[in-house]
Parts: structure tokens; sequence; C-alpha cells
């Protein structure tokens, strides 16, 4: 697995804020970069051409969701994300290109578009509108000075 393409952040505690997947990540096979214990799993598939993976179906199995983990697919553009951890403290600033993927685990995120950017956004449903997530307004520094 090529980890200098995989970036995991955590916060002081050492709780896992988020993933990074670059855009020029390649491995082979099947690669789950997420531990089994998460609620929603974050994998890579790379197959040679007539692979076949078996036809199936999933069983259906309650599980109970205590907190959302949101992905992110940047498809187009440039995108600042900044992390805060559980207290709302700013951990790291990232800049993510066309082609990365981050999975947002816990803690806060933020979100500015450096460019026009198009982001396709996988999480748990349903959408509980407000009662879904708290707003709050930290102080960030300007992209130079986070990096």
């Amino acid at each position: 697995m090529s980890d200098a393409m995989i970036e995991r952040i955590a916060d002081g505690s050492g709780q896992e804020l988020a993933v990074i997947l670059r855009a020029g990540f390649t491995a082979d096979g099947l690669q789950f970069l997420t531990p089994d214990e998460y609620g929603q799993q974050l994998g890579y598939m790379r197959h040679p051409a007539e692979h076949v993976i078996a036809a199936h179906v999933h069983h259906e199995v309650e599980r109970t969701v205590r907190t959302t983990m949101e992905v992110l697919f940047i498809r187009s553009g440039r995108v600042r994300v900044d992390l805060f951890s559980a207290d709302l403290e700013r951990v790291v600033t990232r800049v993510l290109d066309a082609g990365d993927v981050i999975m947002l685990v816990t803690g806060g995120h933020r979100f500015e578009m450096l460019t026009e950017a198009e982001m396709i956004e996988v999480k748990q449903g349903p959408f509980l509108g407000s009662g879904d997530k708290s707003r709050f307004e930290p102080v960030v520094p300007s992209l130079e000075d986070a990096l």
C-alpha cells in the first residue's frame, strides 16, 4: 500500500478525525482503509480486465449509527478543509484536489472552495436537518499561515 498517498489525521489524543486518499493512490486488489468497527467503511479497488466480482446481495443487518461519517469525492477543483477536534480546536488544514477522497470520521470540519469545485458526498441517512449537526464559528488562519 502506498502510504504516502494515504493520510490519517488525528487530534492530540489520537482520535482519528479523517482519512485522505490522494488521487494518485494505487494498489492491486481490494484495500480497506478503515477499521472494521467504523460505522462506515472506506475501501479502494483496482482489478485487471476480466476480473469478476461475484454477484452478491447484502443481508439485512440492524446497525446502530452513533455518529455520522461522511465521504467526499472531489470531482473537480481545489478545496481547503480545516479539521477540528471534538472540543472545536483546529487541528490541521489540508488542500484537496480533483480526484482526492476524504473520509470525515469524527470532530468538526470546514470547507472553502479555492476554485470552482464539484464534490460528491456519501454519508449515512436519513439527514435530520438541524437535528443532525451543530454549526460553530472557528477562527481559521489564512491558507498560507495554515499550511
